[in-house]
């Protein structure tokens, strides 16, 4: 297929090249003549061979990055890091615990297989743009499928944290000022609120111009989830089991009558046979919830738009070092996601909630702590906002402003309408957990479908022994 001139003017990260602009980044090349020029093929498939020394060239035209090591695997885990952790307690819930920590290694280590797979390839042939990588492969339709495929799994990952926040956040502030809930103040109308973080502290990280700038935030963000990790476990130790259920009327009376209850439990130091079935963890679990609880462990480890745009502006690069990135922030997430659902799991069992957090209101919903953790949880999600909405201008530059140089305007007005559109849609359509249940099924069943369409293709290409990797055009 030919490649029109447009898209021959695009570097391989996607900027298009402009030698009268001043400010556009210096730009490294190992050969003088163009990568692209090769109509034969000859020039790519000699990317598949090693050299005299076994070693495979890695040619990146684009611009020299200046984020540190650090500062990727923050932002990287900051990625990685999404609301989900709310509702692992729950999947352990209902799946067990040795179950839950089978299935959360398979997912972290498949997560961590497919980012090697994505380095290599943005190796083999020098890009680190996923829409150019579409495009080298299928030409324009992959370019296409690549930007929207993107760009619809990032705005659907930022409409759940705005709702988070709209929800979450006058619950927040309602339980501070120990308001009444029936009120009409504008501080608990979440509509109101969520406009107000997005503009004040969304949009300006939105517009920074590279994503290595977030790295201070992300670790901030990462630092709160550290607080609500250490919060959950300081917790299993103070709530005894079966906890008792916070009432605001009569509370004494009630408190009393609990009292009386479980006098007749522990007698000469045992308990009832309903308690110790209720408090026993379970190691295996199968039931109907189960099958819910899938998609919450198969979207923990989720980070793959933002994969190739950390690997473009990390210093000085190498499929090495990024895979190093990569395993360290899965590693950590990994560590943090099994020791939260853990003690959570263990601190309710079976009454643990799709939402941890709105457990422990049921206990007290004007503890301090708990009250300390919700906010820190909102923080982590809205500083989690920015490093999904970089991914998603991308790709949207790469599909409508294919050979223009970098520019403020476009640059500002993309952020700016895809959070207007972003907070429209969780406003007008509010999401109860049943939509969410669905879509994650949905979703479930379409990722199965592609897993199965690309490993039959991998299956015919190993037995037939036509590789199309050299010439995928």
């Amino acid at each position: 297929m030919e490649q029109s001139q447009s898209e021959m003017n695009i570097l391989s990260n996607g900027k298009s090249l402009d030698f009268g602009d001043e400010t556009s980044v210096p730009v490294k090349t190992q050969l003088d003549e163009d990568q692209y020029d090769d109509p034969d093929g000859a020039l790519e498939s000699a990317e598949f061979l090693p050299t005299a020394d076994g070693k495979k060239p890695t040619r990146f035209t684009d611009f020299e990055g200046k984020t540190s090591f650090g500062m990727s695997v923050f932002n990287l885990g900051n990625a990685i890091m999404g609301s989900g952790i709310l509702g692992l307690a729950y999947a352990m819930a209902n799946t067990g615990i040795l179950l839950f920590l089978f299935l959360l290694t398979a997912v972290a280590a498949l997560s961590s297989y497919s980012i090697h797979l994505l380095l290599k390839a943005s190796g083999i042939v020098g890009i680190r743009a996923y829409e150019q990588l579409g495009y080298r492969a299928f030409g324009t339709p992959g370019k296409m499928a690549a930007g929207i495929a993107i760009t619809l799994q990032n705005i659907g990952a930022m409409s759940s944290y705005l709702y988070i926040v709209k929800s979450e956040l006058p619950l927040v502030i309602q339980a501070f000022l120990k308001a009444d809930p029936n009120s009409d103040l504008w501080y608990l109308n979440g509509n109101y609120l969520v406009i107000m973080v997005s503009a004040s502290v969304i949009l300006p990280l939105a517009l920074m111009k590279q994503l290595g700038y977030l790295g201070y935030t992300s670790g901030f963000s990462l630092s709160c989830m550290v607080f609500f990790l250490s919060a959950v476990i300081y917790k299993k130790f103070q709530i005894p089991c079966p906890f008792e259920e916070f009432s605001l009327n009569g509370t004494a009376s009630h408190h009393a009558l609990n009292v009386s209850s479980h006098g007749h439990d522990y007698i000469n130091g045992g308990v009832s046979a309903e308690d110790e079935a209720n408090c026993t963890p379970q190691m295996f679990t199968i039931n109907s919830q189960t099958a819910y609880t899938i998609p919450i462990l198969a979207f923990a480890f989720v980070c793959h738009p933002e994969v190739l745009p950390i690997y473009t502006e990390l210093r000085n690069p190498s499929k090495k070092k990024m895979q190093k990135v990569s395993n360290i922030s899965i590693f950590v997430m990994y560590s943090m996601y099994f020791l939260a659902a853990l003690f959570g799991y263990l601190t309710f069992y079976g009454k643990v909630e799709p939402e941890l957090l709105h457990t422990y209101s049921r206990i007290d919903p004007y503890d301090t702590l708990i009250l300390c953790v919700r906010v820190a949880v909102l923080t982590a999600v809205t500083l989690t906002v920015p490093i999904v909405l970089f991914p998603v201008r991308r790709a949207i530059l790469q599909m409508a402003f294919p050979t223009k140089s970098f520019n403020w305007i476009r640059h500002i007005a993309i952020a700016v309408v895809l959070l207007t559109l972003i907070n429209c849609w969780s406003s007008l359509h509010p999401i109860s957990w049943a939509s969410l249940e669905s879509l994650a099924a949905c979703f479930a069943a379409l990722g199965v479908s592609f897993m199965v369409m690309s490993l039959s293709f991998i299956i015919i290409d190993w037995t037939t022994g036509t590789s199309r990797a050299a010439g995928g055009h």
